[in-house]
């Protein structure tokens, strides 16, 4: 266009149906894959909330006595259990701190990288 003054050419209605990416996705079907996706992030970032509580509890010498500090090493207990003992350095705190957010790390990497694939879908 080279002067600003001339007419635009329209060339009609933008057609979603062209773009190949959206060739497959009809609106529900996008609506329950960032569905699935957004749950695939949220678990992994429960996990990883959980295994960051424990590691922050265990830090300040929290009563494990105590129901709630209970429940948390449980899970995170459950959640780690794959990756317990990788690391059996001293101190003990170093040990806790790294068998821990080893797998926050995995559980935060692969989830929120399985819920990226889902919404590219």
């Amino acid at each position: 266009m080279s002067n600003p003054h001339d007419r635009m050419v329209d060339n009609g209605p933008y057609n979603h149906h062209a773009n190949p990416s959206n060739h497959h996705a009809s609106p529900s079907n996008r609506l329950g894959t960032e569905r699935t996706a957004l749950i695939i992030h949220g678990l992994a970032d429960v996990a990883a909330i959980f295994l960051g509580l424990w590691i922050l509890l265990y830090m300040l010498d929290a009563n494990e006595a105590n129901v709630f500090v209970d429940f948390v090493h449980g899970v995170a207990d459950w959640l780690a259990g794959w990756s317990q003992d990788i690391f059996t350095m001293e101190p003990e705190g170093a040990r806790v701190f790294l068998n821990y957010a080893l797998p926050a790390l995995i559980y935060l990497g692969i989830g929120h990288g399985v819920a990226a694939w889902v919404r590219r879908l």
